[in-house]
């Protein structure tokens, strides 16, 4: 659990939340189920009547204005639902991941540093001992010649070409800077977790990190309708055994944090301001132990429309709509422990992933196997909406 002092309405709103529309969602014990909300100042008001899902909230025109003005239902106060969300409280009212019926999608190496990193773990077989020195080697032989170039484009096929010749080629490299990004389902529909709430590790593991990045909401239509903060949790060990496990990887219990709270686009949040975002990390152990990090949006080297492109179009469509991480340019390499092996996570270290007009996403590491089970799924919310007489 996450300290509840740590976790206020003045530590997770974004700087400027006077003037944004957020959406979150709150589960409330009195009718089993979870409730779509505006987020207003400290006040929070139950919108479900008018959308009984997110989903269907990103459809509508009007959502960022129904978001700020709309009269609702019920209302509770933030400071309330974020004390008992960070408390496991779950016979009281208490927030949820701010997305619902969206896919959850993820794209990978969009960042170059980043990418070598994944070179690494391929390199090293998912075995942390060996990653310094191949590290050394890896910078040596590619350095940062590979940061400016634009993927698929020609001078990036000559790149390809020179590293093949070298020796050096990996998939990562294919889809770092070839013309096809890694985008991969990230978990299961309704399964992420929100602010406050315990994030898993399979207890296996034995290097692994936080993977602090701007999350986009997208629509049926393939529009990017708002962005909240993800935590994409990575077992570097796992996928450095083979780029075949991702979903091992990947797709665990309590493995996938979305919030605190999903921002809308409007005239004064843009996607040019979630280009420009830069993203903190900061990880705090219960051995004392503090890592911090930068993710700068404006690192990127595909933009997020052509990664939204790659997902949604005549290709493949999505009902629904969905989440889409948009990678992150932070691969933690300083030791913990072990001199040589790097970063990884221990139980109980408290990650908060924070951005100004984003606010704060903190979460506690567990493992997947003692995290809350995940119960409440696709059936279980439609019978719920119906029961409730809002479907």
């Amino acid at each position: 659990m996450v300290d509840p002092n740590a976790l206020s309405p003045g530590s997770v709103l974004p700087e400027d939340a006077d003037g944004a529309a957020l959406v979150a969602r709150v589960q409330e014990p009195e009718w089993g189920g979870p409730c779509v909300a505006a987020v207003r100042g400290e006040e929070v008001v139950d919108l479900t009547a008018l959308a009984p899902t997110v989903s269907d909230l990103l459809e509508r025109d009007d959502a960022a204005e129904l978001v700020r003005r709309a009269e609702g239902g019920r209302t509770w106060r933030l400071g309330e639902l974020l004390a008992a969300t960070a408390e496991g409280r779950r016979d009281v009212p208490h927030l949820l991941a701010p997305v619902d019926l969206q896919l959850l999608k993820a794209a990978g190496v969009t960042f170059a540093r980043s990418m070598l990193e994944r070179v690494i773990e391929e390199r090293t077989g998912g075995d942390p001992a060996g990653a310094e020195r191949v590290r050394e080697l890896v910078a040596k032989a590619v350095g940062g010649a590979l940061a400016h170039v634009t993927p698929g484009s020609p001078e990036a096929a000559r790149a390809k070409e020179l590293l093949i010749s070298e020796g050096l080629w990996s998939q990562y490299l294919e889809v770092g800077i070839g013309p096809d990004p890694e985008v991969f389902t990230k978990a299961p529909v309704l399964s992420a977790v929100g602010t406050g709430a315990d994030i898993g590790i399979l207890a296996s593991s034995v290097w692994n990190n936080p993977e602090p990045e701007a999350v986009l909401a997208v629509d049926s239509r393939g529009r990017v309708r708002g962005a909240t903060l993800g935590n994409d949790v990575n077992l570097r060990d796992v996928e450095g055994r083979s780029a075949l496990l991702l979903p091992r990887a990947k797709d665990n219990n309590a493995s996938c944090a979305i919030g605190p709270f999903l921002r809308l686009l409007d005239d004064g949040f843009t996607l040019d301001d979630v280009r420009g975002l830069d993203i903190e990390l900061r990880v705090e152990g219960p051995d004392g132990f503090v890592l911090q990090g930068l993710s700068s949006m404006r690192e990127i080297s595909r933009d997020v429309l052509d990664l939204v492109a790659s997902v949604h179009g005549p290709h493949h469509q999505h009902p629904d709509g969905f989440v889409l991480f948009t990678g992150t340019l932070f691969a933690p390499t300083e030791d913990r422990s072990v001199p040589g092996e790097g970063f990884t996570h221990e139980r109980g270290d408290v990650v908060r992933i924070s951005s100004p007009r984003l606010g704060a996403l903190v979460n506690t590491v567990t493992t997947s196997e003692s995290a809350p089970p995940w119960e409440f799924g696709i059936t279980a919310l439609m019978r719920n909406l119906a029961a409730r007489g809002l479907l």
